[in-house]
């Protein structure tokens, strides 16, 4: 029998994903290779031996996306999977065209093809948007559940960015298993919350080996999204965040639309910040495509360490670093506290930024007078240090999930900024999740 050759499209997560539970056990499928975007230093690696199956006895090598039309007509291609989050549609589309136009078919895979049945009761937290509020509603989610007397495990949407073999499947109960298994500091913003608040967290490359491992030590499975990809677990409940700082992007983003369309709750977030049009565009939106979820209209306050520092101050704003890039948002937590407490001024970093946070800039210019705290190993981390060193300002404020301090050291005075999700209408998330 002639194996049917494919190409997975990806950034080192939903395509390994697509891969494990679609093709590594298909005799009648042969994924040729990966390609690699959005994330540095994925291209040139291989999807391991051990983790793809008798079917690839060698392995799958992970190239460039910028190789896809030659590696359709090189490796005789049939068929290409996309296999990533948070693109706009007509960034899909082109994608598409391309592909079909060297001769091989395009396919998006669903919901039913990839989400993974548990055992146990699956709340799962995805967005519309990354940067909408997925970790402060995830934090409030587990909360309610630990209150309630259950057993909380969170599984986060894969970062596998290092050692695929040794992160096939990841448990993190402390904060020194973030040092110990080597996290970016994109994995820590992510991880260390829940663990600060006695949540365990699973991650890794092998969702069916790590829910085998999670549901054995709890009652309910929280699944903790990234980006705006769909959830990998068939979910009891689904709850998505929307982000009326950009309103019109829930209907134009993949795959934000289809989670928006699959919700049981959507939860409006920084309802506080948001002007009166754009939550307009948002509601509206919402109920053209779902008209049956519970919609929870919910604010995210700031809180800072000391507001009277910030004012007159020049400020260096340092921001979640996936929000800026391929998020697209203009501002983060940092600048709206840079802003409400009276800070002279914003510090632009770009004329001093080092190495691959210069090239961050260069890629993404539309981030402006802030810095990504990006982090994807230890090369660019020297480099965010670098570049923090360089600029000169009077007060930096991180609006990062971490206190970054603990990772970088800070010539100038730095204080961290916080947020939390305050729901203000009802029923609330307490009321939606009391069959959990």
């Amino acid at each position: 029998m002639q194996r049917r050759r494919i190409i997975i499209m990806g950034a080192a997560g939903r395509d390994f994903h697509n891969f494990n539970v679609v093709f590594r056990d298909d005799p009648a499928s042969e994924v040729v290779c990966f390609t690699a975007t959005q994330i540095p230093n994925i291209s040139g690696r291989r999807y391991p031996a051990e983790l793809a199956g008798p079917h690839h006895p060698k392995g799958i090598p992970i190239y460039e996306e910028s190789r896809l039309t030659e590696l359709i007509k090189s490796e005789k291609v049939q068929e290409v999977i996309f296999a990533y989050s948070d693109v706009a549609h007509e960034y899909v589309m082109h994608r598409a065209s391309a592909v079909n136009a060297a001769g091989a078919d395009f396919r998006l895979l669903g919901a039913d093809a990839t989400m993974l049945p548990a055992r146990v009761p699956v709340v799962s937290i995805c967005a519309a948007r990354t940067g909408s509020g997925k970790s402060q509603t995830t934090r409030r989610v587990c909360q309610i559940l630990a209150a309630a007397g259950r057993r909380v495990v969170a599984i986060r949407h894969p970062m596998p960015y290092g050692d695929l073999v040794a992160q096939r499947v990841q448990r993190f109960a402390t904060i020194e298993d973030l040092s110990t298994q080597q996290c970016t500091i994109e994995e820590r913003e992510e991880y260390e919350p829940h663990i600060r608040r006695g949540t365990i967290v699973y991650a890794g490359v092998d969702y069916g080996a790590i829910l085998e491992r999670a549901q054995e030590e709890a009652d309910v499975i929280v699944w903790d999204g990234g980006n705006n990809d769909l959830p990998f677990y068939r979910a009891n409940i689904e709850i998505v965040v929307v982000d009326p700082h950009r309103p019109g992007h829930e209907l134009t983003y993949h795959p934000g639309e289809t989670n928006l369309r699959r919700a049981h709750v959507v939860v409006i977030n920084k309802v506080d910040s948001a002007t009166p049009e754009g939550l307009a565009t948002v509601r509206v939106n919402i109920r053209s495509v779902n008209k049956t979820a519970t919609v929870i209209e919910a604010n995210s306050p700031i809180t800072v360490e000391d507001a009277a520092a910030i004012k007159g101050k020049r400020v260096l704003a340092i921001e979640d670093g996936p929000t800026l890039t391929h998020g697209g948002m203009k501002y983060g937590a940092a600048v709206v506290a840079a802003t409400r407490h009276g800070a002279a001024a914003l510090v632009d970093p770009r004329s001093v930024a080092v190495g691959t946070i210069k090239d961050a800039f260069a890629q993404y210019p539309e981030i402006g007078t802030l810095l990504p705290a990006l982090g994807y190993g230890d090369r660019q981390i020297a480099d965010l240090q670098a570049t923090i060193d360089k600029v000169d300002c009077d007060l930096v404020l991180i609006g990062t999930p971490i206190d970054l301090r603990r990772l970088v050291k800070f010539r100038q005075p730095a204080q961290t900024v916080g947020y939390e999700l305050e729901e203000v209408t009802r029923p609330g998330l307490l009321e939606v999740l009391a069959k959990i």
